[in-house]
């Protein structure tokens, strides 16, 4: 493609660069390149790639994008680089996101299952549905398994050629799991959205944000560049944040009066059934998804369906044969007196959503197994302590991802704050031994908890991403026991 086309709509190309050909975009400095590659200079928190312009001249790179002038013949200099490297990826792939209405979740807690949720109904109704999320990403009924390490929207050389294959493959929606980093960094700029969702926001990802209020204007960014607005009015920044946009915006709420409601809950050990109320009209809707939490999900997920314009009475009697989400709220198998559910909850709310859901319909003990992830944000590991302790009976405190940290000193930072608290607990470092000594020892009629892998069947220790199914580890437990019973 020619550099002036590539550049279609984003910024003026000199004359003498035009008719350049371009074969390949980069912004990773580390990257082979040279002829016919164009480089995107990014300025990172601790790496600013404009240093890197005469190491890649020298590699016979053709063009450069920059947001200074380098003293170079071959730049485009351009205000965002960021912004500027989604436009050119959109425009290299042909403009894919144009071909599909997008759709978009954003939020600390709920965005996979009501991007799953919204997708398995959408597919229900007879239309082929790209999805793009945390567990990994889908093209009508086929799964992608995704390698990203962390629960981000893709880098822009991924998305958008991903988008694309989604448009050959004949999708007419995109439903996307929008993150607050992936926001921020301008993965998204450009792209117009149908409906944005916002579920909520609790302390998570402070170790990249900050503070508080600007992981909010990072979730904020998603509103400026959408057609249609649902935000959840029962979180206190979903209020604010209904407030501060300019879009057409509509609410859900599960306690109070708003768009869309839900009425008359009924809350069961495996899912729910509720009155989906929507302009003053009521709807039974029955739900395999346990807790209230899921109950705000899944009210979610069909205020979506109703503001791309399907029928209520249909999606309500569709979403009764959508089932739950791996790695959220999964109830592993045991063939025992005793239950063992795996969950991804990785932040102070997420934990209390699953264990007060829990706790609503167990008939003994709920254990919860939790620990935090490394090199992540420090704050949180208290706090998720005292959320776990509020209703769990006992706790196993070990580790998740521990990645470059000892895993012992964030479980130290985790213990304190249990602090004043009754609950007991017990550490175990090692995440395997920690399951093995649960499953042991659990009691008739314990549910316990495993939360914060979830559909994660890796565990990151050091910089070595290794194999570590949960489900596969709860198995081995039981198959011991079986053993020493004979």
């Amino acid at each position: 493609m020619k550099l002036k086309e590539l550049f279609n709509g984003i910024a003026a190309v000199p004359e003498e660069l035009s008719d350049i050909e371009i074969t390949g975009l980069f912004s990773d400095s580390r990257r082979e390149m040279g002829e016919g590659s164009l480089f995107v200079c990014l300025n990172g928190k601790r790496f600013d790639a404009h240093s890197a312009i005469g190491e890649l001249s020298e590699k016979g790179v053709s063009a450069f994008v920059t947001e200074r002038d380098c003293n170079i013949k071959n730049q485009i200099i351009v205000s965002d680089t960021r912004a500027a490297l989604s436009r050119l990826w959109s425009n290299f792939c042909g403009n894919p996101e144009k071909k599909m209405k997008m759709v978009a979740v954003t939020g600390t807690n709920g965005k996979t299952t009501v991007t799953t949720v919204l997708k398995n109904l959408l597919s229900l109704s007879g239309e082929k549905v790209g999805l793009i999320g945390t567990c990994g990403d889908e093209i009508g009924d086929t799964f992608y398994h995704s390698d990203r390490l962390a629960p981000s929207t893709p880098e822009q050389e991924d998305l958008y050629p991903l988008l694309k294959k989604m448009t050959d493959a004949g999708c007419k929606y995109c439903i996307m799991e929008a993150t607050s980093q992936g926001l921020e960094q301008r993965r998204l700029s450009g792209v117009e959205f149908e409906v944005a969702a916002f579920t909520n926001l609790t302390q998570d990802h402070l170790d990249f944000h900050g503070n508080m209020e600007n992981y909010y204007q990072a979730k904020k960014i998603l509103f400026s560049q959408c057609k249609k607005a649902l935000v959840n009015l029962d979180d206190g920044y979903g209020r604010r944040l209904y407030e501060e946009i300019g879009c057409e915006k509509y609410g859900y709420s599960i306690d109070g009066e708003t768009d869309f409601i839900a009425d008359a809950i009924a809350l069961r050990p495996h899912g729910s059934i509720y009155w989906y109320v929507s302009k003053s009209r009521a709807y039974r809707t029955e739900i395999k998804l346990p807790g209230s939490y899921n109950v705000s999900n899944t009210l979610c997920a069909m205020g979506i369906m109703e503001l791309l314009g399907y029928a209520p009475s249909d999606f309500t009697a569709l979403i009764k044969n959508v089932h739950g989400v791996r790695g959220r709220c999964e109830v592993a198998p045991t063939g025992r007196d005793f239950t063992v559910i795996i969950d991804y909850a990785h932040s102070p709310d997420a934990l209390e959503n699953i264990l007060s859901s829990v706790k609503e319909c167990a008939d003994g003990r709920v254990v919860c197994l939790f620990g935090c992830g490394g090199d992540r944000d420090p704050i949180k590991r208290p706090l998720m302590a005292k959320s776990a302790a509020k209703y769990a009976d006992f706790l196993i405190v070990t580790s998740d991802n521990p990645r470059t940290e000892n895993p012992h000193a964030i479980i130290e930072q985790i213990i304190a704050g249990l602090s004043g608290e009754k609950t007991e607990y017990i550490e175990i470092d090692n995440r395997r031994e920690a399951i093995f000594w649960a499953i042991e020892n659990a009691r008739k009629n314990d549910t316990i908890v495993l939360c914060g892998k979830g559909h994660e069947d890796y565990q990151v220790i050091g910089t070595e991403k290794i194999h570590f199914d949960e489900r596969e580890i709860v198995a081995e437990a039981l198959e011991k026991i079986k053993d020493r019973e004979g």
